[in-house]
């Protein structure tokens, strides 16, 4: 009983705490472009396929180098995108670059 009462309250816990990245759930996936575009100035910056089970999903970076916003959606076979982190100071990195703690 114990252990689901601790479960139980761990998970609202971190309901109580989450993000808003994961307040704003999953929508068809080109409403959420049209916002991510017109609201936030944001473009496709990156993206690739990710092997998931039971189907695969594509993973997708927007980001704004006018506002330093970016976003990260996750893209399912149905259409439906869901939001998975979203913050500011967007930056890229130049693939010449050394990386704090690299050499050459």
């Amino acid at each position: 009983m114990f252990k689901r009462l601790f479960s139980s309250a761990l998970v609202f816990g971190m309901a109580a705490v989450a993000p808003p990245a994961f307040a704003a759930g999953c929508a068809p996936r080109d409403g959420v472009v049209q916002r991510l575009q017109q609201s936030y100035s944001e473009t496709l910056t990156a993206g690739g396929l990710q092997k998931s089970h039971p189907v695969d999903t594509m993973i997708e970076v927007w980001s704004s180098a006018e506002t330093g916003s970016f976003t990260v959606l996750v893209t399912h076979p149905s259409g439906i995108s869901c939001i998975v982190a979203s913050g500011q100071h967007f930056f890229e990195v130049p693939t010449s670059a050394v990386l704090p703690g690299q050499t050459n």
